[in-house]
């Protein structure tokens, strides 16, 4: 199991603002972390093969489909995609004329050099591309636009996802960021410090498939929250109790005028 590297904490730290324990020079540099995605079971991967003739890759390739999307009430636009291999719980895919290929583990870069490799032994000088295709983040709480955001480049970081989600609320606890992880079959998390400087260095810090990002609410946000609940369920009781008083002096009246 991966220890988080840095965990939330307390400080004097101004708390809108990011990497706030920088040093106050103008230039220095931070601590890196690996970005590197390493491929898992239940992954779509879009691989393509092609070279200078393209009848002699041609067979290293899936078929195309043809799929159709609905543009508006009486239009529809069809569109031609190239099939995913999908990593089954084995972590193998089936890859046409070189068969069943154990690709768990293995990054998009190894993938892309070991194809190249196999390819070349019957091709020459063949080009593979292999792209993650099912890379999403979930970012949730105290941002501006919670949402899923599908990850186009293999590096993206939490400042990244952030930023997708429309940053932080001025109510988001930026000392207190915590990461869900898929870890085979177990959920592992982090809490981070984003006004840590330190927080480069963190295996958490770039994100990997199916993510989640969850930003807490500050001090603030949750007294607002319990005062505007309190205040909701007293007008409710007071509503009642005017509905109640108000059948009650109706039904006096009634029998009063008989």
């Amino acid at each position: 199991m991966i220890c988080c590297a840095l965990s939330a904490c307390h400080t004097s730290k101004p708390h809108l603002s990011y990497l706030s324990g920088l040093p106050q020079a103008q230039e220095g540099t931070l601590a890196s972390s690996d970005y590197s995605i390493k491929i898992v079971p239940e992954d779509e991967l879009e691989i393509v093969v092609t070279s200078t003739v393209p009848t002699a890759t041609a067979e290293y390739n899936l078929p195309a489909t043809n799929a159709q999307y609905v543009i508006g009430q009486n239009s529809i636009l069809s569109t031609t995609e190239q099939q995913k291999y999908i990593v089954d719980n084995l972590g193998d895919i089936d890859f046409p004329i070189l068969g069943k290929i154990h690709v768990a583990g293995m990054t998009t870069k190894d993938l892309k050099l070991y194809l190249t490799e196999r390819i070349s032994q019957s091709v020459n000088d063949p080009k593979v591309k292999v792209k993650l295709a099912n890379f999403k983040v979930n970012v949730i709480g105290e941002v501006r636009n919670p949402r899923t955001v599908e990850v186009k480049s293999e590096r993206f970081s939490i400042f990244d996802a952030l930023a997708s989600a429309g940053d932080m609320t001025e109510y988001g606890r930026r000392d207190n960021v915590t990461v869900i992880r898929e870890i085979g079959d177990s959920l592992v998390y982090c809490r981070l410090d984003l006004r840590d400087p330190q927080v480069t260095s963190s295996p958490y810090y770039y994100l990997r498939q199916n993510d989640v990002v969850i930003v807490d609410p500050n001090n603030i946000r949750q007294t607002n929250s319990r005062y505007n609940q309190n205040n909701s369920y007293k007008l409710s009781v007071i509503s009642t109790i005017v509905s109640a008083v108000s059948v009650i002096a109706s039904l006096v009246i009634a029998l009063t005028v008989k």
